[in-house]
């Protein structure tokens, strides 16, 4: 390659648009890297109202809101630091983009104190794996995949949708960040000994079908996302769904 094709080739990439990387508002950016405890302290001090937090496989996302701005931030933790602050949806943060007529500062903050409650019933831009939220179509089917996963509702893909199946996954997935403390054990009911399944992890389908069916798991339902099934078996003895 010449001089003049070299010269070409790096004015067209210098004209190329580059990847507008996520922002970390103003007032903030300073946090990043901070032990998570001193930071929390930090956004408090600074204005910041904690919505929620959600843990995934090697981190964890807390939601922040700044009622006087109008802004929502994810902010993910990794090893007990302020990984990231990038700037979300207000959505994410269960409000408005714009501000209803007669609140203020006081009042936004105490709504999203109010509707922590409810903050799961609504799925955050971190279960998309772009971290973005899809259209409005797709993003409502997308959230009702996310809302049966979660609930450990029957896969019901009616319109079979990628986006309802992908909200699935991520909905099972979250439900079990959400009960890792249950060890692998899955739903028990009352006083009965839940039975255990972790053991089976990394086992040949075929071999670990048939131990369940021994420990009582009786299938209630399967599915398939992308190259990945699912099965779906409940113990009637233990209560148990996995």
């Amino acid at each position: 390659m010449n001089s003049a094709m070299i010269s070409a080739a790096l004015a067209n990439s210098l004209l190329m648009p580059m990847p507008i990387a996520a922002q970390t508002p103003p007032g903030i950016s300073d946090l990043v890297g901070t032990r998570a405890a001193g930071g929390e302290t930090q956004l408090e001090a600074r204005g910041w109202t904690h919505i929620k937090t959600e843990k995934g496989d090697d981190r964890a996302w807390s939601y922040w809101w700044q009622p006087q701005r109008r802004e929502c931030v994810t902010v993910a933790v990794m090893d007990s630091r302020f990984d990231s602050i990038t700037t979300s949806p207000a959505a994410d943060c269960n409000q408005s983009a714009t501000k209803s007529k007669g609140s203020d500062a006081g009042s936004a903050a105490a709504a999203a104190v109010a509707i922590v409650g409810i903050a799961a019933l609504a799925h955050s831009s971190h279960h998309h794996k772009d971290g973005k939220h899809l259209g409005e179509a797709d993003d409502d089917q997308y959230g009702r995949g996310y809302r049966d996963g979660l609930y450990s509702q029957s896969y019901h893909n009616c319109d079979r949708s990628d986006a309802y199946s992908d909200g699935y996954t991520r909905g099972t997935e979250q439900r079990g960040h959400e009960t890792g403390y249950r060890d692998g054990q899955g739903s028990g009911a009352g006083y009965a000994p839940a039975a255990k399944v972790n053991d089976l992890l990394t086992m040949r389908a075929a071999s670990a079908d048939v131990e369940l069916q021994k420990r009582g798991f009786r299938t209630g339902n399967a599915y398939q996302a992308g190259d990945t099934s699912y099965t779906i078996r409940a113990n009637d003895r233990t209560g148990q769904c996995v």
